[in-house]
């Protein structure tokens, strides 16, 4: 477990005595000066994402992380006085990544949910999303109970392979599992599936992107909201509370809102 420490000037003050040591020739011995009281020992935290699911992390076309949530740990790392070191992580192997030790947060798009919580804690919500459904232009789906009988695309671990299986059953043959979500939208326009169920955001983004598949976004009030958040390692206290202040300083000062223009703004 790392450990959050923070320095300060260490120095030792005589009250009314101030020592000067003076030698035969009249030299002064010199004294190393003390470590500034603003320049704490700053870290590098290894921060896990799945960077196949934009418009909250992917890869640009230099090879570069980007998107909401770096933008957004980013900030974290600020104002935490830390370097934050991006691991490009599968989906399905990120909470292990986490609580194997391989990385020290998590931040990719990640739901709360109970059952993560038996395993890993989170910071405070940091973005709130639904679930949607995308299908072909001309598609008859008006609503998620259309698509109890037809061939469903789920990225692997996410809330939407859960919210298709409680609908569908786990064991259900037509529910059909991606590595990414990108993945399972090409298998859409490909005709492999009818219907896509993924976070609203990335098939809205996926849809702006690609005008040429001639695809279509369905709402449905069934979805629950859903709330994202950053994932320590259980036992992590320090490191939670350092996260969520700074989450309250970016909210607080716009940052956070700032970044969700950026990314999601015009979608």
């Amino acid at each position: 477990m790392k450990k959050w420490l923070k320095t300060g000037m260490m120095g030792l003050l005589t009250l009314g005595l101030l020592v000067t040591a003076t030698g035969c020739g009249g030299g002064q011995s010199a004294q190393a000066p003390a470590a500034s009281p603003d320049k704490a020992a700053k870290k590098t935290i290894k921060v896990a994402t799945d960077a196949a699911y934009a418009p909250f992390e992917w890869k640009d076309e230099k090879g570069q992380i980007v998107g909401f949530d770096i933008d957004l740990i980013k900030a974290v790392g600020k104002e935490i006085n830390a370097d934050i070191e991006l691991v490009d992580t599968p989906f399905d192997g990120i909470i292990a990544a986490l609580t194997n030790k391989n990385v020290d947060m998590v931040i990719s798009a990640m739901t709360i949910t109970d059952k993560r919580k038996e395993s890993i804690d989170f910071s405070k919500p940091y973005f709130v999303a639904v679930q949607a459904i995308a299908v072909k232009e001309g598609s008859p789906v008006k609503k998620f109970d259309d698509i109890k009988d037809l061939k469903v695309g789920v990225q692997n671990s996410t809330t939407g392979q859960y919210v298709v299986e409680k609908l569908m059953g786990e064991k259900s043959p037509k529910i059909f599992r991606y590595d990414t979500t990108p993945m399972a939208m090409n298998m859409l326009g490909n005709g492999d599936v009818d219907v896509v169920v993924a976070d609203k955001p990335v098939v809205q983004h996926f849809l702006k992107n690609n005008p040429s598949a001639k695809m279509a976004l369905i709402d449905d009030a069934s979805f629950e909201k859903e709330d994202y958040g950053i994932a320590v390692r259980k036992g992590e206290a320090e490191l939670q509370k350092q996260v969520n202040d700074a989450l309250d300083k970016l909210e607080k000062s716009g940052k956070i809102k700032e970044i969700s223009d950026k990314y999601l703004s015009g979608k």
